[in-house]
């Protein structure tokens, strides 16, 4: 079967498979343990409103109190703080939602809380989200002065018919006057680009791909569009009114993509995302290659001490658990060996570097033979390449990543 990547990073309502080292992703951290730097990711869940394929906790609300928001974020850290004390910070990540529609000064307040609770990496690494209307890239210097370094904005499309399709409220000439101001403000940048839109052809991507390349960024995620259920193209689809590229073409963009990201120097590291050499998602590698994470917010999940953390997903639920406890857990539950050995696989076969087997046998507590099919991988020459105790999914492997990990991963 041919690869749909899904089409976002990031862990506000699911272990992130969407979702870059601080040196890049040819030197992989071995070893784990209170040293190891924290990831914090941290949602804010309100849009301007609501796009058709987005199956994220977004919500759209006529007014938010901001003074309570950012008490409730603060109080939310505190207790993630106070269960993780004396470990090093090495990157927070604001997602959304929209976090670009988040006061700079609250922003700013979380930053200094989470340098004040952890120790911060000298090259600490702060990203936001950021949608690209004029009215968010007023606000981009003075999010910059609020501490944030990195900004990832959801241009999604260089084309105005397609992102009056996907239900963006900007154009193609304020997403790009955004992403200049972005460049002026913030020392790293990124954008997101979905296609494999409906009737999009090779051609059409490759132009539009080219002049995303030429803007000169650092880094790129690249989603394939996928109907995800819940949303209102699922609806649109189940009706027959919407219909997306079919597996050998979809196979086939994602081809290109990687072909033309490339040679244009920034390659593909994750499934759907690419970056100069050292330009890689410093906050999203934490989670591909299993590290702790702290999350706050609502519906942000975090890994901490094998344990799996939940918070509510609803604005009020999460609001009204801060009130009663001071923070927004929903659930928290102790993952078993073969858990943190699934998810420690699933993820890290996503990237290009693959995973250590050993690493992941020594967190888990499990032998190799029992995290994957020894057999399968040798049934599979050309799509998975071992090496010693390292096993990597190759370019012709990653196509059928889908149909790969269910016969490779022992579940």
């Amino acid at each position: 079967m041919a690869f749909r990547s899904h089409r976002r990073h990031i862990g506000a309502t699911m272990l992130p498979d969407n979702a870059s080292t601080a040196t890049g992703a040819s030197a992989p951290i071995a070893h784990d343990g209170d040293d190891t730097p924290l990831a914090l990711y941290v949602h804010w869940p309100f849009c301007v409103s609501k796009c058709p394929y987005c199956d994220f906790n977004s919500h759209v609300r006529d007014s938010v109190d901001q003074q309570r928001w950012r008490d409730a974020l603060l109080a939310d850290l505190a207790h993630e703080a106070a269960l993780l004390p004396g470990r090093r910070l090495g990157s927070i990540f604001f997602g959304g939602g929209t976090p670009s529609l988040m006061p700079p000064a609250t922003v700013a307040a979380i930053i200094d809380a989470a340098i004040q609770a952890w120790r911060p990496d000298g090259d600490i690494e702060i990203t936001l989200e950021a949608n690209p209307s004029s009215v968010e890239a007023a606000r981009f210097d003075d999010i910059a002065a609020a501490g944030v370094n990195r900004v990832s904005l959801g241009l999604q499309a260089l084309d105005d018919a397609a992102l009056r399709f996907l239900g963006r409220a900007h154009d193609v000439g304020e997403g790009l006057a955004a992403l200049a101001v972005a460049q002026r403000a913030f020392a790293r940048v990124s954008f997101d680009l979905i296609y494999a839109r409906p009737a999009q052809t090779a051609e059409a991507w490759r132009a539009e791909l080219a002049r995303a390349l030429s803007f000169g960024t650092e880094h790129l995620s690249l989603y394939q569009l996928t109907i995800e259920p819940g949303t209102r193209f699922a609806t649109e689809a189940a009706a027959g009114r919407l219909t997306i590229p079919d597996g050998d073409a979809a196979a086939d963009l994602f081809e290109l993509t990687r072909a033309m990201t490339a040679d244009a120097g920034i390659p593909a590291y994750e499934v759907s995302n690419h970056a100069r050499p050292g330009a890689e998602s410093r906050h999203n590698l934490a989670y591909w290659r299993y590290r702790d994470y702290a999350g706050i917010g609502p519906g942000a999940h975090g890994r901490r001490h094998r344990l799996a953390s939940v918070r509510r997903r609803k604005p009020e639920n999460w609001l009204a658990a801060i009130d009663r406890h001071c923070h927004g857990i929903e659930s928290e539950e102790p993952l078993a060996p073969q858990a943190r050995a699934h998810e420690a696989l699933l993820m890290g076969l996503r990237l290009a570097e693959g995973v250590d087997l050993a690493r992941i046998a020594r967190i888990s507590g499990m032998p190799v033979a029992a995290l994957v099919d020894e057999a399968a991988i040798d049934a599979l020459p050309g799509l998975l390449e071992r090496d010693g105790d390292w096993l990597r999914v190759t370019d012709a492997g990653i196509l059928l990543l889908d149909a790969i990990l269910p016969r490779v991963v022992r579940g």
